[in-house]
């Protein structure tokens, strides 16, 4: 039988103490539909994106490239990858990441990410039509503080100015963490400040410590979702690995029923060979650029 498996970019260098056992039990039982010794790999890359996403997102990001080269069918390595790229503004590459994700485990948790990419992509009426989706619904509420905020930076793309304060207005911040409170504030402030409406953007921000508008600025949504994918709080686990060459985890087919993304599922790819499924997702990212044209379209239509 012939094997068309392709040769594997060795990726960035590992250190030899980390260890797959870094990542919580969760993470690795995601990484059972790979071989053994392949799942070794692409989870210290995973542990190693991690360990550099705030101090060298750039090599984070490589690791992350590396981890997908090698384990591009799995969801939270998908998912990581797109935290990556966002988090080092490859905003097209983090949206397709993130739309494999949505089609590989039906999840919209990282829509405000997805959202603000489009916004980085200079198209502001598409940030705001994924926040008009039936799939918000399915968000916490701080996702849903997250996406108002983008969508409030969409409209001051767009120079809708009191839009996007009534954005912020309309936001209901009952049970939402201090330091979410504090980002709304800012949020706002640096619109009133944008249209040179100085007090009103400091009586905003009078009752703000220094250091809560500190925490504010410094923290984006991102940072959120590596806790989500179970990448920042990495505790060894005590007693990992019982069954751990029991049969693998049947992969996922989710369809996620993604409005901005009708095409089929991303066929599964062997481990180490990603190419096919790269070419689905950009022929899926075409699909789904079409269809939120359209609906961008139709938005403008309701408007006018």
């Amino acid at each position: 039988m012939r094997d068309d498996r392709r040769a594997v970019p060795a990726g960035p260098e590992i250190p030899d103490d980390v260890t797959i056992g870094e990542l919580d039990r969760e993470a690795r039982a995601n990484l059972r539909s790979l071989s053994k010794q392949n799942a070794e790999t692409v989870g210290r890359h995973l542990v190693m994106v991690a360990r550099l996403f705030d101090v060298d997102p750039e090599l984070a990001y490589q690791h992350a490239v590396a981890a997908v080269a090698r384990g591009g069918r799995v969801d939270i390595v998908r998912e990581t990858a797109g935290l990556a790229a966002y988090r080092t503004e490859r905003y097209a590459e983090a949206l397709r990441e993130l739309r494999t994700v949505r089609r590989l485990n039906g999840s919209s948790e990282h829509l405000p990410v997805m959202a603000d990419c489009e916004r980085g992509l200079g198209r502001p009426e598409r940030a705001i039509a994924l926040a008009q989706t039936p799939e918000v619904e399915t968000l916490d509420i701080e996702a849903r503080v997250e996406l108002s905020i983008v969508v409030a930076g969409a409209r001051m793309d767009l120079g809708e100015t009191e839009a996007a304060l009534v954005t912020l207005d309309d936001i209901d911040l009952t049970g939402v963490p201090r330091l979410q409170q504090v980002r709304v504030l800012q949020a706002r402030a640096d619109i009133l400040e944008s249209v040179g409406r100085d007090e009103e953007a400091a009586a905003v921000l009078a009752g703000v410590t220094p250091a809560e508008l500190a925490a504010a600025i410094g923290e984006v949504e991102i940072d959120e979702d590596v806790i989500v994918v179970d990448l920042d709080d990495l505790v060894p686990d005590e007693d990992e690995e019982d069954d751990e060459d029991a049969n693998g985890a049947e992969e996922s087919d989710a369809t996620g029923g993604d409005p901005l993304d009708e095409s089929a599922d991303t066929p599964a790819a062997e481990d180490g060979d990603l190419d096919d499924a790269a070419s689905a997702d950009a022929d899926a990212d075409a699909d789904a650029d079409a269809h939120a044209d359209a609906n961008t379209a139709a938005t403008e239509e309701e408007r006018a």
